[in-house]
């Protein structure tokens, strides 16, 4: 797995988290006329992002601070 590299589509959802986003439903709407999926299916790609070390090799910044937010979420359950 590691072998090969992220997907276009890996490389356009760490982008689009990137991002800082003017409100609520724009990243949803990008979401779908970008890549056209679903917004849950976008967040499940991202989720399993965030464990690949590929993406962290990517993106390093953007993984981590995402990385931190999912933890930040799962200690607060």
């Amino acid at each position: 797995m590691e072998d090969r590299p992220l997907s276009e589509r890996d490389v356009a959802v760490l982008a689009l988290e990137r991002r800082s986003w003017p409100g609520p439903g724009a990243k949803e709407r990008v979401v779908r006329e970008r890549l056209g999926i679903t917004p849950t299916r976008y967040y499940q790609l991202l989720n399993a992002l965030l464990d690949d070390p590929r993406a962290l090799a990517h993106d390093p910044v953007t993984v981590n601070r995402l990385r931190r937010l999912r933890e930040a979420r799962r200690a607060r359950r």
